[in-house]
């Protein structure tokens, strides 16, 4: 008998990494549902939620950001927010405004205007912070909710947070929208494969704050990001295109009121709506629209929501 030559300890690291991935991925998969079997109302080809984090200065001050980058979030809440609700509002578009809810004591003016449009607020933290104290976690979560319905009369449904999803349960939210692992809405509970969720997912590349800012986040000069709006907009419309052609396609972008709201790029924002516009079955809902349609219609199967 041939004796087995010893067991090299890289490959037996190898063999355990491989182990951990595999149970990892196992895990990962039992709390999340994909809707296998989604499709949209009768004539519908496509959603596209168009949503603005309205964050203003609050990310700027709480990275200590300088002078300059803190001014470009306050145009967000003194112009740009306005120019996008105009936007919206000409082309018959029902947008989300996720909204912090120190936002409400800011700006309240200009979602007062966002409500009585028709576009949802919903929650976006507190202070665009999450602490990590479940106390505070709670708090601040019932903060922004009695604020928003101090401003429209109702309590937000929806996030975009990296709160527990039981606190976000716990306060009546349906959805969040801040996870990447599917192209079309799906369920997503917590480690312990409860306080299901839907998920509306949205990706950095659909989102204005990766292409448009100078000093983002203190990078450094290498790392600038600032591209033209055209550019920008051909890579919308080839990202709504492919999910056109897919059917039952679904496109969330994100938007800022600082960034967007500059002049040049709502016009071609404009521009990029008309001719979605052009093609028949495109629905603008709101992200709250959107999660009760899927919810009622397409419940998930293996999680309890």
């Amino acid at each position: 008998m041939t004796a087995r030559p010893p067991q090299d300890a890289g490959a037996a690291n190898t063999d355990d990494d491989g182990r951990a991935a595999a149970a990892a991925a196992r895990a990962f998969e039992a709390r999340h549902e994909t809707l296998d079997d989604f499709r949209y109302p009768d004539g519908i080809r496509i959603a596209v939620n168009f949503t603005a984090d309205f964050d203003a200065m609050l990310f700027r001050r709480a990275l200590n950001e300088p002078p300059m980058q803190k001014a470009k979030g306050e145009f967000g809440g003194r112009v740009g927010i306005w120019r996008l609700i105009e936007l919206f509002d000409a082309h018959g578009v029902k947008a989300t405004f996720f909204t912090p809810g120190r936002i409400c004591e800011l700006y309240p003016h200009s979602l007062r205007a966002a409500a009585a449009s028709g576009h949802e607020l919903a929650d976006h933290m507190w202070e665009h912070l999450t602490p990590e104290s479940d106390e505070l976690q709670r708090d601040h979560i019932e903060r922004t909710a009695a604020a928003l319905a101090g401003i429209c009369g109702q309590r937000p449904v929806g996030t975009r947070s990296y709160y527990r999803q039981a606190h976000l349960k716990e306060a009546g939210h349906l959805y969040n929208s801040e996870g990447t692992s599917s192209r079309l809405p799906y369920y997503a509970a917590d480690e312990k494969r409860e306080n299901c969720l839907l998920i509306l997912p949205f990706h950095y590349a659909i989102d204005d704050a990766q292409f448009y800012n100078f000093g983002w986040l203190k990078s450094e000069p290498q790392a600038q990001r600032l591209t033209d709006p055209e550019r920008i907009m051909d890579m919308w419309w080839s990202a709504f295109e492919q999910q056109y052609a897919l059917g039952n396609g679904y496109l969330n972008i994100c938007l800022h009121p600082f960034v967007s709201g500059r002049a040049l790029r709502t016009r071609l924002l404009g521009q990029l709506i008309e001719r979605m516009k052009e093609k028949p079955g495109v629905w603008f809902p709101t992200c709250a629209q959107l999660a009760r349609y899927v919810l009622a219609e397409f419940p998930p199967k293996s999680l309890k929501f």
